[in-house]
């Protein structure tokens, strides 16, 4: 089965399903992409923060596919931002991964405490873009403020805004400038797996009686639902699991569509209750770590 793609900003067209590593131990990420590819989904979503770059990068070469039938996404981390520390941080990056060119490049946070070094960091990643690098670049976990400056300050807009978004966090507002920018809106955490363990949380979207609802109604999990939700509104969505039988499910939802008000019943859920940290909480003294060479 194909997946449907998106067309970005700069003409680049990504897949619109992609399949996530965050938190995948290492050791045990070159099976779970392998796995994922083998079943059919041709993007992968990575980031020098994972520690796990080179096992998509493996699981992607002993896939038999060609370089070109893969859609690879990976982010700088904060570590690495400036301008030259960026241009150092896609050659290690890239080398984890096998290949020469990134198809999209992101930067992972902003960095409000240092926002000339998130500056710098942009910069270089449209460098590599002029340079034939990568083919789109882009950013993640820009809330407005920072979008608006980044905005006023940078030559490329970007590409793709990766942001938390599921039925119980659906920022809106930013969805909307990003639209307004031309920039698409790509979920993590999108079918609010987030909302299961974290702290202060007091139901998961997994377990939600709407969601549930309308599962029960297309034969389909909650997780398809909440996946066919941001696919049918135009968003890139990316699920993760290292569970054979979850990656499978994950995949299989084309072959369905939920109804205008099934849609209206889902938007109805938003909560307003961010799963991952406030991004202008990151700070270098917190969040820093080395990102290896190799």
């Amino acid at each position: 089965m194909s997946i449907p793609t998106i067309t970005l900003n700069n003409g680049v067209s990504l897949p619109a399903l992609g399949f996530g590593v965050f938190q995948t131990p290492p050791d045990e990420t070159e099976v779970a992409v392998a796995e994922a590819l083998r079943v059919g989904y041709r993007h992968i979503d990575t980031a020098a923060g994972y520690g796990n770059e080179r096992g998509v990068g493996a699981a992607i070469s002993a896939s038999g596919l060609k370089r070109s039938e893969v859609f690879i996404e990976t982010k700088i981390w904060i570590s690495d931002y400036g301008y030259d520390e960026t241009l150092h941080s896609f050659t290690k990056s890239a080398g984890k991964l096998g290949v020469e060119q990134i198809d999209l490049l992101l930067l992972h946070q902003p960095l409000p405490s240092a926002f000339e070094r998130t500056l710098g960091a942009y910069r270089a990643l449209e460098t590599l873009l002029a340079d034939g690098k990568v083919r789109a670049i882009g950013i993640s976990n820009f809330m407005p403020q920072r979008l608006e400056h980044l905005l006023q300050e940078v030559k490329v807009v970007p590409a793709v805004n990766q942001i938390e978004v599921h039925p119980y966090f659906q920022q809106r507002e930013l969805q909307a400038l990003n639209a307004q920018h031309g920039i698409l809106t790509q979920a993590w955490a999108p079918i609010g797996g987030i909302t299961f363990y974290r702290p202060g949380f007091s139901k998961s979207t997994l377990a939600d009686p709407v969601i549930l609802e309308i599962g029960a109604a297309h034969g389909k999990s909650a997780a398809q639902v909440m996946l066919r939700w941001g696919l049918q509104q135009g968003r890139s969505v990316i699920p993760k699991s290292v569970k054979p039988e979850r990656i499978a499910e994950n995949f299989a939802v084309f072959d369905f569509e939920l109804t205008s008000a099934q849609l209206s019943a889902i938007d109805g859920l938003d909560g307003m209750q961010r799963g991952g940290p406030d991004p202008d909480s990151i700070t270098l003294e917190t969040f820093k770590r080395e990102i290896p060479e190799a």
